[in-house]
């Protein structure tokens, strides 16, 4: 059997002030529950390295990168960005794209690894928002590209937003398939277009949302992708703050299990990362994501 990594850093964390409607605590609460519980083992949870800057810009500019690093974000980028910026939040986000790109490595050697942070797919080639200061999915896959480990990549967004930012990163590279399934009327407010987008309307509830997932996953397949990242946002979460969408901790639990199950049956392999989740209770957040990672164990692994 395949080992699983599990990519997570105690410095996942940044200080954004307490009240923040992003959980920035999530990451470490979804580790301690994965480990008290016993779904992961302690050596399965790797700790990356930060990520370098020649990675980086890959897909970011160096201007932005440069004045990001030094704290010079104008007051307007820090505002459309949502968070506050500082030298923990970039420390973090270099983490946080480490945990993407060598989870992408293990999952083309093992079918399976997992970020427990990522999916931060509002971030532009030269700025941050909506609480995504880098994209690391796409500089995952700038990465993989440039080392010759895969020609064709899809992204499972299902994360309540779209996908804006790697979207217009990937909108003129045939060889990068981006399907994301979002909440119609939600941020942002001028959307991009991926290759496919569905947009579901406000309260779209469980049995709606997985038939149609299931329907438009075996679309994707024509484009031959070598490996799959998968966005799997806890906002569609009928108690998120910011989703408005209606569906359950279950109906969340069952489109994992659907990606996945997509994924191992057509033996490609995949990556998941957490993306956005905002509910009223941290625990149901924190939960949620949890079941990300029972569902890999139980399709993978069991």
């Amino acid at each position: 059997m395949p080992k699983y990594h599990l990519y997570y850093s105690p410095h996942y964390y940044a200080d954004i002030g307490e009240g923040h409607v992003f959980p920035i605590r999530k990451f470490e609460l979804v580790r301690d529950v994965l480990l008290e519980e016993g779904t992961v083992s302690a050596d399965e949870i790797v700790e990356p390295e930060p990520a370098t800057v020649e990675d980086v810009c890959l897909v970011h500019t160096e201007d932005y990168i440069s004045r990001l690093r030094s704290g010079r974000l104008t007051e307007k980028e820090i505002r459309k960005l949502g968070l506050p910026w500082s030298e923990s939040l970039v420390r973090r986000s270099f983490l946080a794209i480490s945990g993407t790109i060598n989870a992408a490595r293990k999952a083309l050697d093992h079918g399976i690894a997992s970020n427990l942070a990522g999916g931060t797919h509002h971030a532009y080639p030269d700025r941050g928002e909506g609480y995504c200061v880098l994209n690391d999915v796409a500089i995952a896959i700038r990465v993989l590209k440039r080392d010759g480990l895969a020609k064709k990549i899809l992204i499972v967004d299902c994360d309540v937003h779209q996908g804006d930012g790697t979207a217009f990163i990937f909108k003129d590279d045939p060889t990068v398939f981006t399907f994301s399934m979002h909440g119609a009327k939600n941020y942002p407010l001028f959307k991009q277009q991926s290759d496919l987008d569905i947009e579901l309307a406000d309260k779209t509830g469980d049995e709606e949302y997985l038939e149609t997932l299931s329907e438009a996953l075996p679309r994707t397949l024509a484009h031959g992708p070598d490996v799959i990242f998968y966005l799997g946002g806890a906002d569609p979460f009928v108690g998120d703050k910011l989703g408005r969408l209606g569906l359950s901790k279950e109906g969340l639990r069952r489109r994992d299990e659907v990606v996945l199950r997509f994924a191992r049956s057509n033996q490609i392999p995949i990556v998941t990362t957490l993306s956005g989740g905002y509910a009223t209770e941290i625990s149901d957040t924190v939960d949620i994501h949890a079941n990300t990672i029972r569902s890999v164990k139980s399709v993978f692994f069991s």
